[in-house]
């Protein structure tokens, strides 16, 4: 099955403007980059770096070759050969009429290389694990229905355009059926793949997690050992959704504390996890600094854990944090994320500022809370964060509480 893509609108506006004769985009392995631009770019010649012979030949090409072979190319896993970047940079710099696509899975190595070589010459997007819209869909052709939080976001938060509960929405059987999908394999495209069962689902999981250590890891750093990483992955699959000791990681695997650090910078940039920093606004408050952790996908934190079910608390929460940042990165919101603890306890699970404001979110499991719904009215009111109203929705037997705040 395929599924239609929300950044797909996001680019098609540059496709035949100057400014979009060199398009970068990335995002973790397997998340359907080449498929989307293939799809995009059909008449684009499509040069797979990842094969040895081709890096060799394409980096001898002057830039009138490039002209004369390559006017238009996809350049896929293009951070194997980062001397492709400067010729792409040269041949447009001489020919007007050229366009680019470049692929990546590793950020860190193309971005830094794509900042050196292309800045002010390129546009660059991030392609995400499905979203729940997207899963909705069964072809390129199906409109993708944008969620309340996309619509808030970009139009502003409106209560009564609110349902009292979410079973009240006309597209709940197809909501409800998306977010069990996700719960159980997490986002990546393959997972709708109708010809795999669910053996099949769980081994491709399991080798997707050999593949990125393999390959993923040692493109980032020379590793001669990969035993400690793979013990500092499962400790963040097994604490997602918790604060951050770096001290008693370090100590439970058996490595340094800077060496920790290291590693949990590879797992953001390269799309595994990422990290809420603490909020705040008046300093003399007292905030753990601590940042929180969150597995982006619950597929291949599973496959980490090597378990099939069993959804705890923290992964519940991980699993809303993910779709709540992928959703405003697929329309490119210009907001922050945060989570908010005091050193008394009181909390709040996900603080997003943007231009007008903040949303604090209440994330509960089920009928469970870990806390009364005044306490978090009282958190945001003790760090000034006042004027909020509060807005309920309902995901199958789960509860997430959201206030806007204005």
């Amino acid at each position: 099955m395929k599924h239609n893509r929300q950044i797909w609108s996001t680019i098609e506006p540059y496709i035949h403007r100057n400014m979009g004769r060199i398009i970068v985009l990335t995002g973790a392995r397997q998340v359907g980059k080449t498929t989307l631009v293939k799809k995009m770019f059909n008449g684009y010649h499509y040069l797979s770096i990842e094969d040895p012979a081709m890096r060799m030949n394409l980096a001898v090409l002057p830039a009138s070759q490039w002209k004369a072979l390559y006017p238009n190319a996809i350049l896929d896993e293009v951070q194997k050969e980062p001397s492709l970047i400067e010729s792409v940079k040269s041949t447009y710099d001489q020919y007007d009429d050229v366009r680019y696509i470049l692929l990546g899975s590793s950020q860190i190595l193309l971005l830094n290389k794509v900042k050196e070589s292309l800045a002010g010459r390129c546009l660059i997007f991030n392609l995400q694990p499905l979203v729940l819209p997207e899963i909705q869909t069964s072809s390129w052709e199906d409109d993708i229905i944008p969620s309340i939080w996309q619509h808030t976001l970009i139009s502003g938060f409106d209560q009564k355009k609110m349902l009292p509960s979410f079973m009240l929405d006309p597209r709940y059987p197809q909501k409800k059926n998306a977010w069990a999908h996700m719960e159980k394999y997490g986002s990546y495209p393959i997972m709708s793949d109708d010809s795999m069962d669910e053996e099949d689902k769980y081994l491709w999981l399991e080798n997707y997690v050999k593949t990125y250590l393999e390959r993923d890891v040692r493109d980032l750093v020379a590793l001669r050992d990969l035993e400690p990483y793979m013990k500092l992955q499962r400790a963040i699959a097994l604490h997602t959704g918790c604060l951050i000791n770096v001290s008693s990681l370090a100590t439970e695997i058996g490595v340094s504390a800077k060496t920790v650090k290291q590693y949990i910078e590879y797992l953001n940039i390269s799309f595994q996890s990422i990290m809420l920093p603490s909020w705040e606004r008046n300093k003399q408050k007292r905030l753990v600094k601590t940042p929180k952790i969150h597995c982006l996908d619950n597929g291949v934190l599973q496959a980490v854990l090597k378990k099939r079910g069993g959804l705890t608390g923290n992964e519940f929460e991980s699993i809303v944090v993910s779709e709540i940042y992928k959703q405003a990165n697929n329309i490119r919101a210009n907001v922050n994320f945060y989570h908010l603890r005091t050193h008394d306890g009181k909390e709040v699970d996900l603080l997003i500022e943007t231009q007008n404001g903040y949303y604090a979110f209440e994330i509960r499991w089920r009928s469970m809370s870990r806390r009364p719904m005044h306490v978090t009215f009282a958190t945001l009111k003790l760090f000034s964060i006042s004027h909020f109203c509060t807005a309920s929705c309902y995901l199958t037997t789960m509860r997430l509480i959201v206030f806007p705040i204005r």
